[in-house]
């Protein structure tokens, strides 16, 4: 979609995704107007609390919603209360705002029902999800296409600023090792870009889901070791018994509950990483999405870890 002149507002763009969006917006000669408590890398920030108000969209052409409470909290009231005053109470409030506006709507492979097939299409069922996260993505998401929004699924977005994904895999690291539960799997992942290109290309499609991912699935383990050689550290993993997984984030859990701290393992991680997921795209490469960007770029390029980890040992400018 030309998006030349245009006035872009986006949701979030102080995070992750959110920036890469409002960056890409601004690359494809649109205004950026950025919604949230803090200010996005580009454009005019308009502040805005999800959990609280109604955002301010007026002159707005197009909305691309990515303000999310993500991660992956310990179970209880309070946790689920504060993730659903955000990706449900707070989307209610978005859809409000936007009526009449092409509206992308930035969800997750998170409301995938766990289990099942492991080429998943967006007809797969949307419940059972093991996380609070998920659940209520899977509200908000019901909103968003009960008015006619372009819904974007996207798995494990990865890319240069990334503070969850790899950042978690590399703290999980033991003593020269990292535990992986059960054999090696075949994952999509989404690399930012990606993303924000179909971000910004989805306001001309027909409302309704798209799987958003890099072109090909990624073997887990391989994903792995790449990640581990390229920041320099130890390239071996241990395969744990997925049942031995399950009961190590059972009490990781019932330990959280204790200390009212986030648990280090838990059920929807070692899900995550314990079974086959990959994407079907077929969708969204029908309307023209074309993944342009593997983890390959990302582990060679400037911010990507094994940039960083040369740069260092040549003393060159780190990204």
């Amino acid at each position: 979609m030309d998006l030349h002149g245009a006035e872009v507002a986006v949701t979030g763009a102080s995070g992750f995704c959110g920036a890469a969006v409002a960056r890409a917006a601004v690359a494809a000669g649109a205004r950026v107007r950025c919604l949230g408590r803090r200010p996005g890398p580009v454009g005019r920030h308009v502040p805005w609390d999800a959990a609280r108000t109604a955002p301010d969209l007026a002159g707005a052409d197009v909305v691309v919603h990515l303000a999310a409470a993500v991660g992956d909290p310990p179970p209880g009231r309070a946790a689920e209360r504060a993730y659903r005053a955000v990706n449900v109470d707070g989307a209610a409030r978005v859809l409000d705002a936007a009526a009449g506006r092409p509206l992308v709507w930035v969800s997750s492979a998170s409301v995938y029902r766990p289990g099942g097939a492991a080429l998943v299409t967006e007809d797969h069922p949307t419940d059972g999800q093991l996380s609070a996260y998920g659940r209520t993505k899977a509200a908000g998401e019901r909103l968003a296409l009960a008015a006619g929004a372009v819904v974007l699924r996207p798995r494990a977005v990865y890319g240069p600023g990334d503070p969850h994904l790899l950042p978690r895999l590399l703290r999980s690291r033991r003593g020269g090792w990292l535990p992986v539960p059960g054999p090696d799997v075949r994952l999509s992942l989404t690399a930012v870009e990606n993303l924000a290109d179909a971000c910004l290309a989805a306001p001309a499609w027909p409302g309704g889901a798209y799987n958003i991912a890099d072109a090909r699935p990624y073997s887990r383990d391989a994903v792995l070791r790449a990640v581990l050689a390229a920041t320099g550290g130890p390239a071996r993993l241990a395969h744990l018994p997925v049942g031995l997984a399950h009961a190590a984030a059972s009490a990781a859990t019932a330990w959280s509950g204790l200390t009212r701290r986030a648990p280090l393992l838990t059920r929807y991680a070692v899900d995550q990483l314990a079974r086959d997921m990959v994407l079907d795209l077929g969708r969204a490469l029908a309307q023209g999405y074309r993944p342009r960007r593997d983890l390959a770029d990302y582990l060679a390029a400037p911010g990507g870890p094994g940039w960083a980890v040369r740069g260092a040992r040549g003393g060159q400018e780190r990204g």
